[in-house]
């Protein structure tokens, strides 16, 4: 029985020295990671296609059941809306080959203009996609969580695919108003949307976000900490990305989260050792 858990990245400036080793090369990053947490989201490829290269690196970093979820290019997502880019999907599809089974499943966020009117286009560009992977869908549009035919009708949609819906639960970071410049941006940035927990396949993924001030982040994740307790028993695998508006702390809290589950769940698998932050020494 096994929980992927993980964060948005896995470098950031804070948790060098912290948690992870600094100065590490490049080659080595995703790898001291990797001790910490079994999953993360594939936000570099959403910003643009990666090298080869640069992929083989990831993949040597990690092991064959380490979760990287890689998300399609936003020139396919938001510039082209689904349409006409044939030619960018088999581009990034070659890029990550590399990963082999580390990436499973592919993310597709939509933008937030992406309404139930477009439902078509997302069915079309499903149905074309290679039966290699597993598809998981976001989509910030306010009707597919007020309107219950909106979000029937997008159900269907993923379900014809077997593809997944990725929510984004941001009901703690909005419950009061911030109280630093990072809750201030993400204010300014995050959908604010109800929250949605309905898993439709048995590989759910589930983002995340908190607040900077990590008491309140951890009494925001007890519903997911049930609803994820729940899918692990009814034989589900699920994904979780912890976020929080400065992520200073989201290495520690994305094992936290694991500890959670694993404390009602002994039998979920234990998340390895993490690398030390400083060299050992005999003294």
């Amino acid at each position: 029985m096994q929980l992927h858990v993980g964060c948005a990245m896995w470098t950031h400036k804070p948790w060098q020295g912290r948690f992870l080793p600094h100065p590490l090369p490049q080659g080595e990053r995703l790898r001291a990671y990797a001790t910490w947490c079994n999953a993360v989201e594939g936000n570099t490829t959403f910003y643009a296609t990666p090298a080869r290269s640069a992929v083989e690196s990831w993949a040597r970093q990690t092991s064959p059941d380490f979760r990287l979820v890689p998300k399609l290019p936003r020139s396919i997502t938001h510039e082209r809306r689904l349409a006409g880019a044939d030619e960018e999907l088999r581009s990034f599809l070659d890029a990550i080959e590399p990963l082999g089974p580390r990436a499973r499943t592919l993310w597709i966020q939509l933008p937030g203009s992406f309404a139930p009117a477009d439902l078509g286009a997302l069915a079309v560009f499903l149905r074309g996609l290679p039966g290699a992977y597993r598809y998981a869908v976001e989509v910030r549009h306010r009707a597919f969580f007020d309107d219950a035919r909106s979000a029937g009708l997008l159900e269907r949609v993923l379900a014809g695919a077997g593809a997944e819906w990725i929510p984004f639960d941001t009901t703690e970071l909005f419950r009061s108003p911030p109280d630093s410049d990072a809750e201030r941006e993400a204010w300014a940035k995050k959908p604010r949307l109800p929250r949605r927990s309905r898993a439709l396949t048995d590989r759910p993924i589930v983002r995340y976000i908190g607040r900077d001030d990590t008491a309140r982040t951890v009494e925001g994740w007890r519903h997911w900490v049930g609803a994820v307790t729940e899918w692990l028993r009814e034989g589900r695998s699920p994904t979780v990305f912890v976020h929080t508006p400065d992520n200073a702390e989201a290495l520690a809290l994305a094992r936290r989260f694991h500890d959670d589950v694993r404390a009602g769940l002994p039998e979920v698998e234990p998340l390895p050792e993490p690398m030390p932050a400083e060299p050992l020494t005999l003294f």
